[in-house]
Parts: structure tokens; sequence; C-alpha cells
């Protein structure tokens, strides 16, 4: 008897286990990541050196800043195009304001990320209030936030020396993991925490997965696709920092094809197109598999041209995967309310 009792505690508490919880909820993509690690590395020996990880790691990082933003929104049933610019403009206004106008850095750094916020924020209140496709103003969004950056910078990239900034994207915690890790772990516990444990992540899914039942629920809606929105900008402004510090630089040109990426983590880690669905851990997993994409081509010496191609079909195919696992699920409810 009590040997059973010590069983079903056991089986409870593996069961409760939120480690447990993440594999299982991640179990596909998780076994795709494998496989590919596995392959990239009888591919190249230099694929599990120590320099290579951290560069891998680095790498995801700044993805998963900005796919994090990017989950809330899709989640939200709307898409962003924007972030990518918001990381170039972010970036290069910074170093700028640091460089060229003499700011002293921490005023520059605020300056930098409210550029960003601002930008998320203006998106947001016009696709809540205007009823305006976020595809649509976010497209325009990008096209401004580039603009500004070219145009500020001259289309020229802005060096710094600030050894404090430096050391934002190119520090290490006891002189063993990257900054930008430590950022990237702080920030996934950080969201996971608000998707999963707070009224307002309750909002995003129910907003997501049935935007009529949301309103007449009293969820306000437009307040939290503003804040969503703005939350987004504010994490790509911070990936813009973070790029620009391990660049030295300020370029006008970086963040190019960010969304995409953003996207395609999203997408891999099990985030529904259709809103209502997805969760951080597995956008975490689809920021890796498409680290490590990128990182293991390289190696091989595979084209940056071909890349882009294997990241749409990628993107693609993980879609169509979406809608016939849509397809089904509808199947199964309707199978359930016919018995």
């Amino acid at each position: 008897m009590g040997e059973t009792k010590k069983n079903s505690k056991a089986t409870s508490i593996l069961k409760n286990n939120p480690l447990t919880s993440i594999v299982k909820g991640n179990i596909g993509i998780i076994v795709v990541l494998i496989i590919m690690c596995v392959a990239v590395a009888l591919a190249t020996d230099k694929f599990l050196t120590t320099n290579n990880i951290i560069s891998v790691l680095r790498q995801i990082s700044i993805n998963t800043y900005i796919a994090l933003g990017m989950t809330l929104i899709i989640i939200l049933g709307h898409i962003d195009l924007s972030v990518g610019s918001i990381v170039a403009m972010s970036g290069t206004l910074t170093v700028g304001f640091i460089v060229n106008q003499g700011l002293p850095l921490g005023v520059a750094i605020v300056a930098g990320l409210l550029v960003g916020t601002a930008a998320g924020f203006i998106s947001g209140f016009i696709v809540a209030n205007f009823k305006v496709p976020a595809f649509i103003i976010t497209m325009a969004m990008m096209n401004i936030a580039s603009g500004i950056a070219y145009v500020y910078t001259g289309g020229q990239s802005t060096r710094i020396t600030n050894k404090i900034f430096i050391e934002i994207g190119t520090g290490y915690l006891f002189n063993v993991i990257p900054l930008p890790v430590v950022y990237m772990v702080v920030l996934i516990i950080l969201f996971s925490f608000i998707l999963s444990k707070t009224k307002f992540g309750t909002y995003v899914y129910a907003i997501g997965g049935n935007r009529e039942a949301a309103r007449l629920s009293g969820v306000p809606i437009k307040k939290i696709e503003i804040v969503v929105f703005t939350i987004s900008g504010l994490l790509s402004a911070f990936a813009g920092l973070v790029l620009c510090s391990r660049m030295y630089s300020g370029q006008p040109s970086v963040g190019s094809g960010y969304e995409l990426d953003a996207i395609a983590a999203c997408v891999l880690g099990g985030t529904s197109m259709t809103g209502g669905k997805g969760r951080i851990s597995g956008t975490v997993f689809g920021a890796m598999v498409i680290g490590i994409i990128s990182n293991g081509l390289n190696l091989i010496g595979v084209s940056s041209y071909w890349q882009l191609i294997i990241k749409g079909l990628i993107i693609a195919c993980a879609v169509l995967l979406d809608g016939q696992k849509g397809k089904l699920e509808l199947l199964k409810k309707k199978k359930l309310a016919a018995n």
C-alpha cells in the first residue's frame, strides 16, 4: 500500500513538473532540434567547439528578444513586420546620440529604447483604434523606421568606442556566460510567467482565440493590443541596442530579415498564425532551430542567398503543418460533439 502511494506521488510530481510539461508540449520541435544538431556535428567538426557554441547562443539571443514580442502579437492574431527596422533605427540612433550628440550613456540608451517603444505604440494604437490590418500598418512602420535610420546616419555606419556601451553586448557574467545570453534567459522567464500566470496573458489568449467572446466577457481588447505592440517595439529596440554594442557600431542596414527569423521561430515553436495558441518555450526552441540552421549552413559554406530560400521554405512548411493540425483538431471536436 505504501509503495503504491509513493509511486502515485512520484507520478503526480512528474506530471506537474514544469520541465515535463515543456518537453511534452514541444516534443516535435525538440526531436527536430536534436536531429539537426547531430547532422551538423557530423557535417563539420567546428560545430561543437566552445567558441562556436557561444557564437550560436549570442545569435539566438538577438532573435529570441524579438521573437518573444512576436509571439504575443501572433497569439493575438496579428503580425508585426516592423521589428527588423526598429532594431536598426533604435540601434543607430542610440549610437548616434552618444557619438554625434554627446549625450550621456544612460540618457542615450533610454532615448534609443523609447524611440523603438514609441514606434510599437503607434502601430498598436492605429491597429486597435482604426481597425487597420496590422500587416499594413507595420509594413508602413517598417519603411518609416528604416528611413529614419538611413536619414539620420546618411547611410553610413557610426563607429563607437565607449567601453561601457560595448560591454553591454560583448561582456560576460562570471567570465563564462555572455551577457546577451543572460538577458535572454531573464526575458524568457519573465515572459513565460506573464503569459501563463497573469491576467494579461489570459487576455492575450482570449482575444486571439475568440475576439468577440473576449469583448463580451469585458476584456479590454484595445488596451491589450496597444500594450502588446508597445512591448514588441521595446524588445526590438533592446535587440538593436545589444546588436550595435556587439558590432561596435550603429549600422542602418542591420536588422534586415529579422522579422522573417522571428516569425519563423514562433511558427516553428507551435504558435498558430490564426491566433489563440502559442507558448514561449516553443518560440525558444524555434529560435534555436533557426540559429542552428544559419550557423550550420555558414560552417558548411552555403551561400547566404540560399539560406534565405531555406528559411522561407521552413516557414511555408511550418504554416502548412499548422493549418493541417488545426483541421485535425476541428475534426476531433466535431467527432466528440457528435458522440
